[in-house]
């Protein structure tokens, strides 16, 4: 079915108006010991969260960050259409490639958006994993743009996982959801292959340090 059909454009209606509903019924806890929504609303930052964490953070995100516009980066294939479309619905903006589709386009997007001061989101282990695996390219774009990587972890209390590569998650109706802020990692400048290697370790682990249940 194209996306672009009207039998496609009633069930997105339909499915956007579900999502909605099954997110409201999360119970929503916020844990941000660094005061990360007070940072957010002066500069703008890289969010980084996992990639089978993703599919409820409009539920954290329209109540933590109201005053700034952010933008995800979804890949540029079928499949991202469709999620796409749902961050575009929930009032996120997007853009659209990834390492092996649209790269460079994307990043230098990515670099605009931040230069104009709105924030983005990565999942540093999409779209295809390793899951788990910070990619070089979250560490690239905060070296580049000088802007700091915001860690974002979240927590359900009850749940079902998918057999997928990353085993999603997706969160059973009236779950409580621990949304977890980590503290604001400035990535430093590297000279070398190793320096560059400690840095994205460094970023990765900052994000693993808020998980709990893999």
């Amino acid at each position: 079915m194209k996306l672009d059909s009207w039998r496609a454009r009633a069930l997105i209606v339909l499915g956007f108006g579900l999502y909605r509903l099954w997110a409201r019924t999360l119970r929503l806890r916020v844990e941000d010991p660094n005061d990360v929504v007070a940072f957010v609303r002066n500069q703008p930052v890289i969010f980084a969260i996992w990639h089978n964490r993703l599919l409820m953070l409009p539920r954290v995100f329209d109540p933590s960050f109201p005053t700034r516009q952010s933008f995800g980066l979804i890949s540029a294939s079928r499949d991202g259409d469709l999620v796409s479309i749902l961050i575009e619905r929930s009032g996120y903006g997007t853009i659209r490639g990834s390492s092996s589709r649209k790269g460079v386009s994307a990043l230098r997007q990515l670099v605009d958006t931040l230069a104009g001061g709105s924030n983005v989101l990565l999942t540093p282990d999409g779209p295809r994993g390793p899951v788990y695996e910070a990619s070089q390219g979250v560490v690239f774009l905060a070296q580049k743009t000088g802007a700091p990587v915001v860690p974002i972890h979240m927590e359900y209390s009850s749940y079902w996982r998918l057999k997928s590569w990353d085993r999603f998650i997706v969160p059973r109706p009236f779950a409580k959801l621990r949304a977890i802020f980590g503290s604001p990692l400035r990535i430093a400048e590297t000279q070398t292959p190793q320096e560059f290697e400690a840095e994205r370790m460094r970023l990765q682990n900052a994000i693993m340090d808020l998980v709990e249940r893999k």
